[in-house]
Formats: structure tokens, C-alpha cells, sequence
């Protein structure tokens, strides 16, 4: 299983093609908030799952603020983040994930990409394709695998 995992693309989508065109077929698509009233856009253009939340920047939107959803044998939390202040730390994103029976926490809203083990949590941020603000200040997404043991392997990936 391929699941391409993206967050605040802020309504320009354009990189967003250009990524889904590169690593397709996937299996599911994930984006973590910011899409900034384009979630029609992003469905019309993948042809498999995609689920979304609300960011910061998503004003009156339908997407749900948060969402749980299995992944394999995983179960993962996916919200934008920025009510678990992961600008400071990702503690509380942590807390809430293991409150929720969750093993994965996927967020968005720092623009930086991370992979981080937290007491059974792994938490993934796949920064920004349209705003990054990590050192090399590069476009970025991730990849999530599941080999065929059921194993997940995450990958930041950059334009």
C-alpha cells in the first residue's frame, strides 16, 4: 500500500499535480489542512481515497477539523495541528494520539517536515509544498509504504 501525505498547499496545487502525476498510482491520499477552499480540485484530480482536514487557514469549509482513520493494521490521527501548539512541541499531539488508541499522528502547520517517535506514537509532518520553511526551504511531501508483513515506512520526499 502507497499513501502520498501532504499538508498546506494553500490553495496553489499546482506542485500538488505535479507530485500526484510523479508518485501515482497511490493508494489514498492524505492532506492535513490549509488547502484553502480547493478540496473539489484535489478530489477531481486523484482517482483513490482522499481525506483532509481543516487548517488554520480553512475558513468555511466542510472538512472535519480532525479525523481518525485505519491505515493497515495502523490506526492514525490526522488533524493540522495547531490546536496541539506544534509550533513549541509535539507533546500534546502525542498525548492526544495515544488518548485516541492511535499509533500514528499526522499533522501539519509548521511548514517543516518530521518523522519523530514518541512512546509508541510516530508522528509525521510532511511540510509544505507551497510554503516551506525548513533550511533548504524545498517543497516537500511524504510517502508512506506498508510492505507486504504490514510493516509502515515513511519518507520525505522533495521537489
Amino acid at each position: 500500500m502507497r499513501i502520498l501525505i501532504v499538508s498546506d498547499t494553500h490553495g496553489r496545487n499546482g506542485k500538488f499535480r505535479v507530485v500526484y502525476e510523479k508518485v501515482k498510482p497511490v493508494d489514498m491520499v492524505l492532506h492535513l489542512g490549509d488547502v484553502e477552499g480547493t478540496e473539489r480540485e484535489l478530489e477531481s484530480t486523484v482517482d483513490c481515497p482522499l481525506y483532509a482536514v481543516a487548517g488554520n487557514n480553512d475558513f468555511f469549509t466542510q472538512l472535519p477539523m480532525e479525523q481518525e482513520i485505519q491505515i493497515g493494521t495502523y490506526r492514525a490521527f490526522l488533524c493540522h495541528g495547531h490546536y496541539y501548539r506544534v509550533s513549541m512541541t509535539n507533546r500534546l499531539l502525542a498525548d492526544e494520539a495515544r488518548a485516541r488508541n492511535c499509533s500514528l499522528a499526522l499533522y501539519g502547520h509548521t511548514h517543516k517536515p518530521v518523522i519523530q517517535y514518541d512512546k509508541g506514537v510516530t508522528l509525521l509532518n510532511p511540510g509544505s509544498l507551497s510554503f516551506p520553511r525548513q533550511d533548504n526551504h524545498r517543497p516537500s511531501y511524504m510517502m508512506m509504504e506498508i510492505d507486504g508483513q504490514g510493516e509502515a515506512h515513511f519518507t520525505i520526499c522533495y521537489l
